[in-house]
C-alpha cells in the first residue's frame, strides 16, 4: 500500500533549506516501507552519509514534523515512528507481538466514523486509529 513520497520535494515546496544529511535523511524517510524510529532512520542516513549524527537525524524529524511533512505515531512501543505525511488517509493494524505495522483503508469503516460524530452533533475533519492486535492462529 506504501506509496512513495518525495519529501525533498515537499520540503522545497515549503521553502525549507535542504541541506545535503537532510537530503539524505529526505531520501531514507522517501523510501522507507516501514514506520522507522529515529534510532533506525539514523542506522540507514549513516550507511549513505557515516557524517550524520543522531543528533542531525532527531532535529531533521523534528523540523519534518512541524512543516507538516511527517506524521509521528506511537504504537505503544515506546518509541516515536514515522512515516510521510500521507496525501490519503489510511489507519494502522499493529502487530504487537513482532511490531509490524500493516496499513489499511476502508471505506465501510471511514463511513461509520463520519456517520458516529454526526450522530454526537459534530462534523468528522480528522481522525487516527490504531488496532493492536496478535496473529491469528492458523490450523494445518
Amino acid at each position: 500500500m506504501h506509496q512513495p513520497i518525495d519529501i525533498e520535494a515537499l520540503c522545497a515546496q515549503r521553502g525549507l533549506r535542504i541541506t545535503d544529511q537532510r537530503r539524505v535523511i529526505a531520501r531514507v524517510l522517501s523510501e522507507a516501507d516501514d514506520h522507522p524510529d529515529v534510532e533506525k532512520l539514523h542506522e540507514r542516513a549513516v550507511a549513505i552519509d557515516p557524517r550524520i549524527s543522531i543528533a542531525t537525524v532527531y532535529r531533521t524529524v523534528r523540523l519534518f514534523e512541524e512543516a507538516g511533512i511527517l506524521d509521528r505515531h506511537d504504537f505503544g512501543d515506546g518509541r516515536a515512528r514515522y512515516e510521510a505525511a500521507p496525501e490519503a488517509h489510511h489507519d494502522h493494524l499493529i502487530d504487537v507481538e513482532s511490531g509490524k505495522v500493516i496499513e489499511f483503508v476502508d471505506p465501510e469503516l471511514e463511513s461509520l466514523q463520519r456517520q458516529i460524530a454526526e450522530r454526537l452533533g459534530y462534523r468528522l475533519v480528522d481522525h487516527r486509529m490504531e488496532l493492536y492486535g496478535v496473529r491469528l492462529e492458523r490450523e494445518n
